[in-house]
């Protein structure tokens, strides 16, 4: 994908803000979800969402993570926060993590159903992965425990949540049955092998939802004007995951907000650059398509 910028427009102050699900953030990059933080720094996720709030943006809690919903939520209880969320054989548990977030003021949950079964993750078979005996997932981690039907029933049971998808036929499905966001995700690409890139797949569901569900991306931000291209494409805003673990095990709470500055000012000026002074004047007429190229964003 390519940038095509704005010339000729006064960009003397440049305004990142903007709003995810009804909540205020200030800017659209916000720390996605991802499982056992507490494997790169010992304070693990209570680093990020803290990092998260010297930001003023948010966090996506993993459901498998190694700090709990109330921990994080008391270590920054004015942190916009979301919970990701499996589905459980027993609905009761999942019904019960659902309540947890409620109570300790999260804002959403977003729902993932590409995972009735863990894929294929190769670089965890080379590296023998396992999680650490000191540690252990402080909301629960049993793999053997996530459903294996994930179709529209889970929808119906749990009707007012985001929900992690990467088809417009699914995505329109999804709408008809009142989840009210939809985020574009591979799973890091680790659950299904030859999938496309999330950037490759964004217009697509933004055009089957119509404007009727805010829509969200994760999966390949790198750098600001990734950001840039994904709003263009139409996403409300993008999840950043291996860049926030990345910082997290450098230097603990000081690296991950490093890592969210660094995108901020960058997002910052490619958006000047593009001749935008807001988020809400970033179209489609920014980018196109590089057919000659291997895709990225």
């Amino acid at each position: 994908w390519k940038l095509y910028p704005r010339m000729l427009r006064n960009v003397a102050e440049v305004d990142l803000s903007t709003s995810i699900l009804g909540q205020r953030v200030s800017m659209p990059i916000c720390a996605g979800a991802t499982a056992m933080q507490c494997m790169a720094h010992e304070d693990g996720e209570l680093a990020t969402v803290r990092a998260c709030r010297s930001l003023g943006t948010g966090m996506m809690l993993s459901s498998w993570s190694t700090s709990s919903i109330e921990e994080v939520a008391e270590a920054s209880p004015e942190t916009l926060r979301w919970l990701q969320l499996y589905i459980y054989k027993d609905r009761e548990v999942t019904k019960q993590l659902v309540q947890r977030a409620e109570r300790k003021g999260y804002k959403a949950i977003f729902l993932t159903v590409d995972t009735p079964y863990l894929g294929n993750r190769f670089d965890d078979v080379r590296n023998r992965f396992k999680l650490p005996p000191q540690l252990r997932g402080a909301n629960i981690f049993a793999k053997e425990t996530v459903t294996t039907i994930l179709d529209l029933t889970v929808v119906a049971f749990f009707h007012t949540m985001a929900v992690l998808l990467f088809s417009g036929d699914d995505a329109r499905e999804a709408v008809k049955h009142g989840l009210n966001g939809i985020l574009v995700s591979n799973h890091g690409a680790r659950q299904l092998d030859g999938v496309p890139a999330t950037i490759d797949a964004l217009p697509e569901i933004v055009e089957a939802v119509e404007g009727k569900v805010e829509v969200f991306l994760d999966g390949g931000v790198r750098k600001g004007t990734d950001v840039l291209k994904a709003l263009a494409l139409g996403a409300k805003a993008v999840f950043v995951g291996r860049p926030i673990i990345w910082g997290l095990a450098s230097q603990g709470e000081k690296g991950v907000q490093d890592v969210l500055e660094i995108l901020k000012e960058e997002f910052r000026l490619a958006l000047a650059l593009s001749g935008c002074q807001n988020v809400k004047v970033i179209d489609k007429t920014l980018v196109r398509k590089n057919a000659s190229a291997v895709s990225k964003i």
